[in-house]
């Protein structure tokens, strides 16, 4: 199982054990037995690096749950190892499920506990219970719909630009007023198909996508004009649901603390496995819920001065931008026009639905 990048040998491949193992897989499986269009979507996209996340992550929770020093050891290292593996495969700009796999389990495996080993205690009422829930099943719903793309860039898309630039009285001074307010296209070097203005390629995906921001390994996908209000969506119903989830826990297993002070100093909490199992999952799940908070934050900060992570990233090259709110943001100043035109601009904003193939289920 190779998980890692080798630059010193070529007999080791992530990318071609990967898709070895997806051959394998379909191998094995009789034909006719995979109906669902889904299901065959997430067979085709399997990846051996998936296994990690699904066998590990049980494991080192219970590890971290039998022992105070354990549990800072083993929460300390899971951040820095998915640090590390996202370096390794963003060096190699290729597609990866671990990280949507992480997800997934993680909030999959964070509800299993909460209904195994908080529920039976008899501290979550039936309206607590239907809240988490509520939160995960829209979470979920919001996350495929946030999948079903970022608005890619398609050769005909210039030409209903150009179709729709046409003037019916002919007016020149109208066509080149409307050129000007609207931004020049230019041709990608890579894609060699013309862009709209604020588009970006993303080498991960291998097209081009509009008003593209980043590419989001969480979600194995780019985030752009089709997709960027799901994905804030998600983000905030990822983290209503996880606060208000690690609330309930805290209040359950640490009744005679308040829920902030419970975090850091819980009396007797290792004194039994479920308890300090419960523990260390609030701990695992605070640290997720920061990293999100902090993307979060720093969305909305880029919305509210019209500015995506792709044209921060190039300001910050070419020397152009400044720092704002003690670093949070970097300021172009090319497409914002105040704080409330900006954030009606990205409520409104529209893409152009055009047939691609790029969009996947996975």
């Amino acid at each position: 199982m190779c998980c890692c990048e080798c630059d010193l040998s070529h007999w080791c491949d992530c990318q071609d054990q990967d898709e070895a193992f997806n051959s394998w897989l379909r191998t094995i499986l009789p034909k006719g037995s995979l109906q669902s269009p889904v299901l065959q979507a997430i067979i085709d996209h399997i990846e051996i690096s998936m296994i990690p996340a699904l066998v590990l992550l049980p494991l080192l929770l219970r590890i971290a749950a039998l022992h105070f020093v354990l549990g800072v050891t083993v929460l300390t290292a899971l951040p820095v190892l998915v640090l590390w593996y996202y370096y390794a495969t963003h060096q190699k700009k290729r597609r990866t499920l671990f990280f949507l796999t992480l997800a997934l389990y993680s909030l999959g495996y964070m509800y299993y506990l909460f209904i195994k080993e908080i529920l039976p205690r008899g501290d979550v009422s039936h309206f607590h219970l239907c809240a988490v829930t509520t939160g995960m099943i829209l979470t979920i719903i919001s996350l495929f719909n946030t999948k079903r793309g970022p608005g890619f860039v398609t050769p005909d898309l210039y030409d209903k630009h150009k179709n729709e630039q046409v003037e019916v009285n002919g007016d020149a001074t109208t066509q080149k007023t409307k050129n000007s307010k609207r931004g020049k296209w230019i041709r990608c070097p890579v894609c060699k198909i013309m862009r709209p203005p604020r588009a970006g390629h993303c080498r991960t995906c291998g097209a081009c996508v509009q008003r593209l921001d980043h590419h989001c390994i969480w979600i194995n996908s780019c985030v752009g004009q089709a997709n960027h209000r799901s994905f804030l969506f998600t983000l905030g119903l990822f983290l209503v649901t996880s606060v208000y989830g690690m609330s309930l826990v805290l209040s359950s297993i640490c009744r005679e603390q308040y829920i902030l002070t419970a975090v850091f100093y819980c009396p007797g909490v290792y004194s039994n496995f479920s308890t300090a199992l419960c523990f260390t999952c609030v701990w695992y799940s605070g640290i997720i819920t920061a990293g999100l908070l902090y993307l979060m934050v720093v969305q909305i900060l880029n919305i509210s001065f019209n500015v995506t992570e792709r044209e921060a990233q190039m300001a910050l090259r070419s020397g152009t931008g400044h720092w704002r709110l003690c670093g949070l943001v970097l300021v172009t100043g090319e497409h914002s026009h105040g704080f409330t035109h900006n954030w009606l601009q990205f409520l409104t904003m529209t893409h152009s639905s055009s047939q691609s193939t790029h969009t996947v289920l996975v």
